[in-house]
């Protein structure tokens, strides 16, 4: 895999995408699409897709019922979270996710102005206070993702891609917007083996550019191998 390298003039906070020097190997990443991958290769991915989805969300069933037990003993709530998202050409949906965060989230960010800040300039908190119990073993493991096996069941993302974002996150794209609607969001991708909040958010945009631009079948793979390391590591199987 290509090193990948990032020279950003001013903090990723303070202007947006468009705005930022954005390169691989000191070549700067186009808001087109530069190179659009064979129909066997999307062929491939989708039947890969179906196949490891469905076979993934057989084989986890009893996994998926153990967390929701364990999300309803930790403090009642709802088992499943509904966020909204940006897909491919536009299309809005809902991803899944075991829930992670206490029920009323939005409206504690809501009464505690500094931390909205924050979370406004990365889309991400260290040490979320409103993580639950269960939530931060979830989260540290990737198993509140597996939800998102149904969505790529029925089309609307792929096991592969551009990480999730909600639609009020595309005006940070910039100019490239468009290059990033045009494929399909992934569960898992560049970002979520290289650092993951670790990184600033115009860093995760390279990624993003930096997948589209790359696809193939070699490097799909690739990023899956890597995710079932890391996950293995991080569950101890």
């Amino acid at each position: 895999m290509d090193q990948i390298t990032v020279t950003i003039p001013k903090r990723a906070e303070e202007m947006p995408a468009s705005q930022s020097m954005i390169g691989v190997r000191g070549r700067t990443v186009s808001p087109d699409i530069v190179r659009e991958p064979s129909r066997a290769y999307h062929l491939v991915k989708r039947v890969l897709d179906l196949m490891l989805s469905l076979c993934g969300i057989i084989a986890l069933t009893p996994v998926f019922l153990i967390i929701a037990v364990c999300i309803k003993l930790d403090d009642g709530g709802n088992v499943l979270h509904f966020r909204e998202i940006i897909g491919r050409h536009g299309r809005r949906f809902y991803a899944l996710k075991f829930r992670t965060m206490r029920a009323d989230a939005d409206e504690y960010l809501a009464r505690h102005p500094e931390l909205m800040r924050k979370f406004q300039q990365n889309m991400k908190l260290e040490k979320d206070p409103r993580i639950t119990k269960v939530g931060r073993f979830l989260r540290r493991t990737s198993l509140d993702e597996l939800p998102q096996l149904f969505n790529v069941l029925v089309g609307q993302m792929s096991l592969v891609g551009p990480r999730i974002i909600h639609p009020s996150e595309l005006p940070r794209y910039g100019e490239y917007a468009r290059k990033r609607l045009a494929v399909l969001p992934g569960i898992t991708g560049l970002w979520q083996i290289s650092g993951r909040q670790h990184i600033s958010y115009d860093e995760r945009i390279l990624l993003d550019m930096h997948y589209i631009d790359r696809r193939s079948s070699r490097l799909d793979i690739a990023i899956l191998v890597k995710t079932l390391k890391v996950f293995i590591v991080h569950t101890g199987i």
